[in-house]
């Protein structure tokens, strides 16, 4: 079959060519057979059905691919930009870091002990709610025992500011035989720092005429002190009734 096939080209190629003698001519002095002209056909077939099978293979565009969009490639960062970006955050933290962690250990409030250290916290109350009862209390009969109260229990201004507190008891007390009593009834420790601490006070205060009108005046009472670690003791270093 391939002899004949090559033969009808060969045929083909003469009939064309210029200096070979016209196709009808060449056709005329060699007979084609069924077989030859069935060849030619063939192979004239051939490339149409190679170029069809060809174009099937070609891979088709998908279309959901074509319609979506193009996503530009991410730059990626250099190592050693990355780290050293890295290296500036964190020296800025630790920098940070260190500053907030002065300003709290500087920070008064931070330096309260008042709910950490119970047992100091409840001896500065005691000590200081006895030494309020005592310089606040006064006897017209017994005014020294006033005296040794205050240069027990007071120092530094609040010696001052209880004698002002005091003035006017003081000075009606032998006419209308005053006899002023004082009692600490609830306290808190608002401040507690080594031998330093400030207490706010609530107190009931009675006031008693023993002449012969006897009358008998109540009235609450609340203030702050500040107080002061002397020795084994604890003393009242200043007054505030929060009056200007």
């Amino acid at each position: 079959m391939s002899t004949t096939r090559h033969l009808v080209n060969r045929r083909r190629r003469l009939a064309t060519s210029p200096s070979r003698p016209s196709p009808s001519t060449e056709l005329l002095s060699k007979p084609v057979t069924d077989e030859e002209a069935e060849a030619a056909t063939e192979e004239e077939r051939e490339p149409e059905a190679v170029t069809e099978s060809a174009s099937d293979l070609e891979p088709k565009p998908n279309a959901a691919a074509a319609s979506r969009p193009r996503l530009r490639p991410r730059l990626r960062p250099r190592l050693p930009a990355l780290l050293c970006a890295l290296t500036v955050l964190l020296g800025a933290f630790a920098a940070w870091a260190f500053t907030s962690a002065a300003s709290l250990r500087d920070e008064p409030a931070r330096q309260n002990t008042a709910l950490t250290d119970i047992a100091r916290t409840s001896e500065v109350k005691g000590r200081i709610g006895e030494a309020v009862g005592a310089v606040f209390s006064y006897d017209y009969a017994s005014p020294a025992r006033s005296d040794r109260a205050a240069k027990t229990h007071l120092t530094g201004r609040a010696v001052q500011q209880h004698k002002d507190m005091l003035a006017e008891v003081r000075a009606q007390a032998p006419q209308q035989k005053l006899v002023l009593t004082t009692t600490v009834t609830a306290s808190g420790v608002e401040y507690l720092d080594g031998d330093r601490a400030r207490l706010l006070i609530f107190a009931d205060q009675s006031n008693t005429r023993t002449g012969k009108d006897e009358e008998t005046t109540y009235a609450a009472a609340m203030f702050a002190v500040d107080a002061v670690r002397r020795g084994d003791t604890w003393r009242i270093a200043a007054i505030d009734t929060f009056t200007r």
